[in-house]
């Protein structure tokens, strides 16, 4: 081939390859903006980690942010690879009024470190409140929980002892509280934006929590891992316009899955009785990835309302 023909042809692969570089980082830049616009306009809900501890699902683990007018107000759960998720979607920790724990499980609360101390670069200039479930013999307390991470002398990231320790009023530090949640819901959290609302469930052995979120008039209901016994769930669930269950089990499941997890008829009939208006399905595991179709029919012979599964960085406005 001549020389000139030579140039021709890597001339043309240089192009074709700009021009996908091109498609690729306008894709990359559209996916930035589209989950950096969740909430700008109201209330939404962002499903930061979708998915349960499997590595293999390629979800993020489980996490939500809830978002009114571009502000991220409410962090509930931080599971692995949610941080990232995080800062994906634009979201400021200085910006968050209060983080929320379902409970302790390392896929709901593993990347609480990493969004703390990517909060300590912000200029934050007041206190985080955490609430999360009391302890037993298998799980810290909150307070023990945020204590064992930063606290002196014995705290794992104890260099930031300063953010659990009293300082000056309007200074940065973290405020855990233990919420010693009933069967029935209890007003655990208000200010002159929202009313937060908690109820305990089972989750087998371990200390568990469900939070309802009440802002501009709206209530936003998030079950946390359980297995559904009892009426708490239902009565903290009533009316809600967003319901955000947990789909970690399919139908059928026996033993410790079931111990542990509500499976779809159970979801239905919770959605059903409380008169929620959309339900939306995360903390997708790989036993019930798959089974959408499965899952749905079952959710719907129970629920007629609208039902979503939900991936990572998924904004559902809240109406």
């Amino acid at each position: 081939m001549e020389t000139s023909g030579v140039l021709g042809a890597l001339r043309r692969l240089a192009g074709r390859a700009l021009f996908s570089f091109a498609i690729l980082f306008s894709t990359c830049e559209v996916s930035l903006v589209k989950a950096q616009s969740c909430g700008s306009t109201g209330l939404a809900v962002q499903v930061l980690g979708s998915g349960g501890p499997e590595l293999q699902d390629k979800r993020a683990s489980t996490s939500y942010l809830i978002w009114d007018h571009g502000a991220a107000h409410v962090l509930i759960d931080a599971g692995g690879g949610s941080a990232l998720r995080f800062g994906e979607s634009g979201a400021q920790m200085s910006q968050v009024d209060i983080v929320l724990f379902s409970h302790f499980h390392i896929d709901h609360s593993g990347d609480f470190p990493a969004l703390v101390f990517s909060s300590w670069f912000e200029d934050r200039k007041r206190p985080l409140p955490v609430y999360g479930p009391p302890g037993n013999d298998f799980m810290p307390s909150t307070t023990e929980f945020v204590h064992d991470l930063f606290s002196e002398p014995h705290g794992a990231w104890r260099y930031l002892s300063e953010l659990d320790e009293p300082r000056a009023k309007g200074t940065y530090t973290l405020e855990p509280h233990d919420v010693a949640a009933g069967s029935k819901p209890v007003l655990v959290f208000r200010n002159s934006d929202m009313a937060v609302y908690a109820v305990r469930v089972i989750h087998g052995g371990f200390p568990a929590l469900a939070w309802r979120v009440e802002m501009g008039g709206k209530r936003i209901v998030f079950s946390g891992d359980t297995n559904g016994e009892g009426d708490g769930l239902t009565q903290l669930a009533s009316d809600a316009e967003l319901f955000v269950a947990h789909n970690a089990v399919p139908e059928g499941a026996t033993g410790v899955e079931r111990r542990l997890h509500m499976p779809p008829s159970v979801i239905g009939t919770i959605s059903s009785n409380a008169h929620v208006k959309r339900l939306v399905l995360s903390h997708r595991m790989l036993r019930t990835l798959g089974k959408e179709n499965e899952t749905e029919a079952e959710i719907k012979r129970h629920f007629s309302g609208p039902i979503a599964f939900a991936n990572d960085l998924d904004c559902f406005p809240v109406k």
